[in-house]
């Protein structure tokens, strides 16, 4: 007789389909799915201190730029006040139906990039906030942009209503699919530019899609080639960042002679330790690029005011740029709600997050930690530049193309969620949509409000502070 087969215990336990829809069935009764949309945000807020305390890890000289960008509108102060938002939903209850967060999901933080097979796909993109965490945070950030947007753009209240609406339905009937597939299919599925344009060409009309397909024909011109041409001088046969402060500030015309030897050896050091965090490949054809120069680069809203570099390299002599954007890694702001992160390094978290959460990552993701010469320790990561990047304008909107891109994000969100999470329980818990949709409408119409108040609170108590920044 045949040896029965080995019983091998799993080193996760792996529920049956059955078991998980239950689950997420059953979270309904510990948060409804209507109070998703109730904000009951701390009594002893104080949004203008939250972000006076990030200033204070900020580069001083740079935060009166990041006050003028948080000043000019509503969405704008929503962009860059993540901190504020966290703290906010702190304190509703939550699912326990746990992701790996992206921490920031508003809409901005949506766009097309380049993929290693050199295809245009649309997927988040900004990583700085990611943590596991309960998914209807992410879910509430991204609607209550929306609610921000449509505002901003003059929409009426039924329109706005109608883009929560449809946002909802694509998370959900997104997540339903998701959770019908196998993993592979899952994990291997990314969202094309072609896909896009195919899947929405109905709704979206002739004048529509000729305006997202001139969008993505521009995307693909914004690559190195593009930068090198914008962004450095050629001086005989050398090359080197050009000087548009403050935007863009070679680091020796920001030092003292003095200093420059220690900072050019702390650079060197920075991309040895870089380099090991890539896998092998990726090192090889990285170490085929020498180190040439370096910049301070202003970046987005939020950011405005940490250390954000971008290197130059080379591969050949007059040619063959190589643009690597390097951030400085603080905390996530959801840390003193969600708990840190199981990495120490900062910029590690955000690397191993993205990973989790995008269908394609850049190839050159990693990271390093510096011993400034401020005297403190400064987390990094890195990523390329300018790889066919193209964000969404989403000013020049009107409510029936904004409302096919709230579609477009929320079943982006769902794969994203799904790739982490548990999507069968997650379905489960969704239902159609629909309870979740009115949720978000009541969610981010409070939301919306709160954030005009907190703008405007912050103006003054900013005042002439945050005009400087537009004379920089």
């Amino acid at each position: 007789m045949a040896d029965a087969p080995t019983t091998i215990k799993p080193v996760v336990p792996h529920p049956s389909l059955e078991d998980r829809r239950a689950d997420g069935r059953a979270t309904r009764q510990v948060v409804r799915r209507k109070d998703l949309g109730r904000l009951e945000p701390p009594a002893d807020r104080d949004p203008v201190a939250i972000l006076t305390a990030q200033e204070e890890r900020r580069v001083p000289e740079l935060v009166p730029l990041r006050r003028h960008r948080m000043s000019t509108s509503p969405f704008a102060f929503f962009r860059g006040a993540a901190a504020i938002f966290s703290n906010d939903i702190s304190t509703a209850a939550r699912t326990g139906l746990r992701v790996q967060l992206c921490g920031d999901a508003h809409l901005a933080n949506f766009g097309g990039f380049a993929s290693p097979e050199r295809v245009l796909v649309f997927d988040l993109n900004d990583f700085d906030e990611t943590l596991p965490g309960p998914f209807e945070w992410d879910l509430k950030r991204l609607a209550a942009s929306f609610e921000v947007a449509g505002r901003s753009n003059g929409f009426a209240q039924p329109d706005r209503e109608a883009l929560q609406l449809k946002l909802a339905a694509a998370y959900a009937k997104g997540m339903a699919r998701f959770a019908a597939m196998d993993h592979l299919d899952l994990w291997y599925l990314r969202l094309s530019a072609d896909e896009v344009l195919a899947e929405y060409a109905q709704e979206a009309g002739p004048a529509v899609l000729d305006r997202v397909a001139k969008t993505m024909a521009k995307a693909r011109t914004k690559d190195r080639m593009k930068a090198f041409r914008r962004l450095t001088v050629t001086d005989g046969d050398s090359v080197r960042f050009a000087s548009d402060p403050p935007v863009l500030e070679p680091v020796a015309d920001l030092l003292p002679p003095a200093d420059r030897d220690r900072v050019v050896a702390l650079v060197h050091k920075a991309f040895q330790d870089y380099r090991k965090t890539l896998q092998p490949d990726r090192r090889l054809l990285l170490e085929r690029y020498e180190f040439v120069d370096l910049a301070r680069k202003v970046v987005g809203v939020g950011s405005v005011g940490t250390r954000c570099f971008v290197a130059l390299l080379r591969g050949h002599e007059g040619g063959d740029p190589l643009f690597l954007q390097v951030k400085e890694a603080e905390e996530s702001v959801l840390a003193p709600y969600l708990g840190r992160s199981l990495y120490q390094h900062q910029g590690r978290r955000v690397v191993e997050g993205q990973r989790l959460v995008q269908g394609a990552s850049d190839i050159f993701l990693g990271w390093e930690r510096v011993e400034g010469i401020d005297g403190h320790t400064h987390d990094h990561y890195f990523r390329q530049l300018w790889d066919w990047k193209v964000s969404a304008d989403v000013d020049t909107m009107d409510p029936a193309m904004l409302g096919i891109y709230a579609q477009l994000c929320g079943v982006t969100l769902a794969r994203a969620h799904a790739r982490s999470g548990d999507a069968v329980a997650l379905s489960a818990y969704l239902g159609g949509g629909g309870t979740i949709g009115r949720a978000m409408i009541g969610f981010a119409s409070e939301y919306a409000d709160l954030n005009e108040r907190d703008h405007a609170a912050a103006v003054e108590a900013w005042g002439t502070q945050s005009s400087v920044g537009a004379a920089i």
